[in-house]
């Protein structure tokens, strides 16, 4: 079942690297872009972008590029669905990909920039998940690559997350989907609550380092 779940990972990975090469996205990093090739699916377009989503763990392109996309293309409600979606399984896949090919490979995969769980965490996973998920300027998917390689609990990790991400998906959605009107008064107010979700993100990010936060929760 093991060598099975591996074959499906690395079939993944080769389709997920030349999907995203034969399309171009990651020749084009801006939301617009990303919303028109999203757009050409027409009714399948929902799936293409939550498989997107899905893959950005692979690739580490910025999610809240994708997420603002999203709220672009498909509004403010069915936009934070699909991110919330997509972001679940991208990060499933990371965490499974950590928990059966192990460090070695994941820190070729991150570049070296990953943050490794201290051993006798795992109990208070929950926590530690949802409180790193809870700032945005912290890597999504070094999150959930760290989390694999730990024993935390999956159910732990993705209910942790799926709770952790919605404040940021929300927000990111919501400019997606206002920026289509840059004169309007929500346009003004998207790009405020994005300047206090940043904000906050930074002072929490220098208040809570993730060394700090593991040791204080063993």
């Amino acid at each position: 079942m093991k060598k099975l779940i591996v074959i499906i990972l690395i079939v993944i990975i080769i389709f997920a690297l030349f999907s995203l090469k034969k399309t171009g996205v990651l020749n084009n990093l801006d939301a617009k872009s990303i919303k028109n090739m999203i757009d050409s699916f027409g009714a399948l377009a929902p799936f293409v972008y939550i498989l997107l989503f899905s893959l950005v763990p692979l690739t580490l392109f910025p999610d809240s590029i994708l997420a603002i996309a999203g709220g672009m293309a498909f509004g403010f409600v069915n936009g934070s669905i699909f991110t919330v979606i997509g972001a679940l399984i991208g990060g499933t896949i990371s965490f499974y990909i950590s928990r059966i090919l192990g460090r070695e490979i994941v820190e070729k995969l991150v570049r070296g920039k990953g943050k490794w769980f201290e051993d006798g965490i795992e109990k208070k996973g929950f926590l530690l998940i949802l409180t790193l998920r809870l700032i945005p300027l912290v890597p999504f998917d070094i999150i959930s690559y760290g989390a694999g390689i730990s024993k935390i609990k999956y159910s732990d990790f993705i209910f942790a997350t799926f709770i952790g991400i919605i404040p940021g998906v929300l927000i990111f959605s919501n400019l997606g989907d206002k920026t289509l009107n840059v004169k309007s008064p929500e346009f003004v107010i998207a790009i405020l609550l994005l300047v206090v979700l940043l904000v906050l993100s930074y002072f929490l990010k220098k208040k809570i380092t993730f060394e700090k936060l593991q040791k204080e929760l063993k």
